[in-house]
């Protein structure tokens, strides 16, 4: 069996309301899910910017080197330019490794392509000045097919145009937020068909799938179609060979 942990952004992004909990128990799940990364050795723990702090803090504690990434513009990916960015730093400074920004895929739909170019250049800039890896989230539920291949060119586009090739395998175009709603059940994640197109036209950018992996052997085929990450709320048991029961 392939050792899948190095792959898995193991994730926690529910609210308390949408986990139907309060405040304090909550964070006390963001708190277990960040202990578990630690124990299991999973690439990264990815969580809300107001847990960044208490991530980096427990892992550095551990000594262990699980990386710390958030969400920035999440889930509608509508903020300006300049909430991003504001969001986006102070995440770098409570110790985030990774950003994971949302597109405002909603512009990009809309047809204001500099507006998208302009998040796109400044956001990854601020990421990768600091040292940090930077993905975009697409969100290909909300997207055509032809969308989805336009704007994982756009972002690599971006990226060519404006950074040196050692920073490409610095910034990701990512499939999903987990967090469309989608109707008569259709995938609101990363599906195979989706995850092609986008290793197709963001190259030689990496790809991350994010939503609707949910078991080891899923896993275990999108590492081999070409992605170097995988998020899901399910790591422990997509590594271990199990199923996930989570929604993401």
């Amino acid at each position: 069996m392939m050792n899948i942990k190095h792959y898995l952004d193991s994730t926690y992004l529910k609210l308390p309301e949408q986990a139907g909990l309060t405040v304090e128990e909550n964070q006390a799940v963001v708190s277990q899910c960040i202990q578990e990364a630690i124990d299991e050795g999973f690439k990264l723990i990815m969580i809300r910017p107001d847990f960044v702090k208490m991530a980096r803090q427990k892992i550095d504690e551990a000594g262990s080197k699980v990386s710390v990434g958030t969400v920035i513009g999440f889930p509608e990916g509508t903020a300006t330019l300049d909430e991003k960015l504001d969001e986006a730093h102070q995440a770098i400074l409570d110790g985030a490794d990774d950003l994971d920004f949302v597109c405002n895929y909603q512009a990009f739909k809309n047809g204001a392509i500099d507006l998208v170019k302009q998040e796109i250049l400044e956001g990854t800039r601020l990421g990768l000045e600091h040292h940090k890896i930077v993905k975009w989230i697409i969100e290909v539920a909300a997207l055509s097919d032809d969308e989805i291949i336009q704007l994982s060119s756009l972002i690599k586009n971006v990226v060519i145009a404006n950074f040196k090739e050692h920073y490409y395998p610095s910034v990701f175009v990512k499939s999903s937020t987990g967090f469309y709603p989608t109707e008569a059940g259709k995938p609101n994640g990363a599906t195979v068909p989706t995850i092609i197109m986008m290793l197709e036209n963001s190259s030689p950018l990496p790809v991350k799938a994010a939503g609707g992996v949910r078991s080891y052997d899923e896993a275990v085929e999108m590492i081999k179609l070409g992605v170097k990450r995988i998020g899901t709320s399910s790591a422990k048991a997509i590594a271990n060979g199990a199923d996930g029961a989570a929604d993401y």
